[in-house]
C-alpha cells in the first residue's frame, strides 16, 4: 500500500490522526452548519439509524446510512459504542465512516469514526450555540469529562468568547485531570466543581456530555437566558435532563424524525403529559435558514437536543476526503 491520492480501484484509508489534521474544528463547524441547512430543506435522505443492543445491556452497535445532496455524499457510519472504553484507554465510540462516490456508487474511503464523531458532534453543538445562545454568553459549564468534553470546550470557545469554564464529572480525578490539561488551551482557568449545581450556577451555556441514563441536569437550577446542549443520551430510554429542562425551554433538535424516536428527555415529558410533540420548536437547520425563530428574548432558556445524524458524518467525511486528496493524507489500498 502507498500514501497519496486515491485512484480507480483504490480505497483511501484515513486514520484518526489524519482525520484530526484534515478536519480542524473551525472548518467542521461551517461544514456542519451547511449540512444541517441542507437536511432541513430536504436535500438529504437519512433513514432512522439501526441500533442493536448487546447482551451486556450497556454496549450497542449502530449503523447510520445516508445521502447528502449538498455536498453530494453517500455512505454510512458503522459504530460500536462502549461507554466503559475510556477506562481501557480507548474511545467510547469506535468504528468506521464509509464514503462512496454518489454518482457511481463506488467506495472512496474508510475513515476513523471515533475522531469524526468527536469533532462533528461538538461542531454541531457549536452551530446550535451560535444560533441560540445569547450573544454575550460567556460562562460555560461542561457536565462530563470524556472525549466529548474536550471537543466541546474547543468548539464552544470557537463561537463565544468564554469568560469562565466549569467542569463536573462523576470521577473527581478525571475532572481534575481535565481542568489541568485543558486549562492550558484557554487564556482562563477551568474551575473544578464538586456538584452539578455548583457547575451550572450562573452558567450561560451548559453542555451535557455524560453517559448518564437518569437526569443529572435539573431545570430548576438553570439560569434564565441559558442555552443547553443535550448531547450524551442518544437512546429513548436514557436522559441527562429532567422534565423541567424540557418544559421550561424553547426546544430544538437536529432531526424531528430522530427526536420522535430517540429523544429520551422529550419522550419522558410527553409520556408524563407535560408536553406534546409540538413542543419541538424546530430543527436547527430551520433556525439557521430563518424559517423558524430561535431565541425570542434574553430570558429564554433554549435547548438543542443532539442525536447526531448521518448527514453530519457524511459532510465531515466529504471535507476530509477532499483535504486528504489535496494534501496527500491517508493510505491507498487496492480495491
Amino acid at each position: 500500500m502507498t500514501s497519496g491520492q486515491a485512484g480507480r480501484g483504490e480505497l483511501l484509508i484515513v486514520s484518526g490522526a489524519e482525520v484530526r489534521t484534515a478536519l480542524p474544528m473551525k472548518d467542521c463547524i461551517e461544514v456542519v452548519d451547511k449540512a444541517m441547512r441542507a437536511y432541513s430543506r430536504g436535500a438529504a435522505e437519512v433513514p432512522l439509524r439501526t441500533i442493536m443492543g448487546l447482551a451486556d445491556g450497556r454496549n450497542f452497535f449502530g449503523v447510520m446510512p445516508g445521502y447528502l445532496g449538498e455536498p453530494s455524499s453517500l455512505g454510512a457510519k458503522v459504530i460500536a459504542v462502549y461507554p466503559d472504553n475510556p477506562g481501557r484507554g480507548l474511545p467510547s465510540h469506535v468504528g468506521m465512516v464509509l464514503l462512496f462516490d454518489a454518482e457511481r456508487g463506488t467506495p472512496l474511503a474508510v475513515m476513523d469514526a471515533a475522531q469524526i464523531t468527536a469533532i462533528r458532534t461538538a461542531a454541531a453543538s457549536a452551530v446550535a450555540t451560535r444560533a441560540l445562545a445569547r450573544a454575550d454568553a460567556g460562562h460555560l459549564a461542561i457536565l462530563g469529562t470524556g472525549e466529548q468534553a474536550v471537543t466541546h470546550l474547543e468548539a464552544i470557545a470557537a463561537v463565544r468568547e468564554l469568560r469562565s469554564v466549569r467542569i463536573w464529572g462523576r470521577s473527581s480525578d478525571k475532572a481534575r485531570d481535565f481542568a489541568r490539561t485543558q486549562g492550558d488551551t484557554l487564556s482562563i482557568g477551568i474551575e473544578l466543581c464538586k456538584s452539578v449545581d455548583e457547575a451550572v450556577e450562573g452558567a450561560d451555556i451548559v453542555c451535557t456530555v455524560t453517559a448518564a441514563r437518569e437526569p443529572v441536569l435539573f431545570g430548576a437550577r438553570l439560569k434564565a437566558g441559558a442555552h443547553v446542549n443535550l448531547v450524551g443520551a442518544s437512546r429513548a430510554n436514557a436522559r441527562e435532563a429532567d422534565d423541567d429542562v424540557v418544559t421550561r425551554s424553547r426546544y430544538f433538535v437536529d432531526s424531528r424524525v430522530s427526536a420522535r424516536a430517540e429523544a429520551g428527555e422529550l419522550r419522558h415529558a410527553m409520556d408524563a403529559g407535560l408536553v406534546t410533540e409540538s413542543h419541538i420548536r424546530g430543527e436547527i437547520g430551520e433556525v439557521l435558514a430563518g424559517k423558524v425563530p430561535g431565541r425570542l428574548g434574553e430570558q429564554d432558556i433554549t435547548v438543542y437536543k443532539s442525536h447526531g445524524i448521518a448527514v453530519q458524518d457524511l459532510a465531515a467525511a466529504h471535507a476530509i476526503h477532499a483535504r486528504a486528496l489535496r494534501d496527500g493524507l491517508g493510505t491507498r489500498a487496492p480495491f
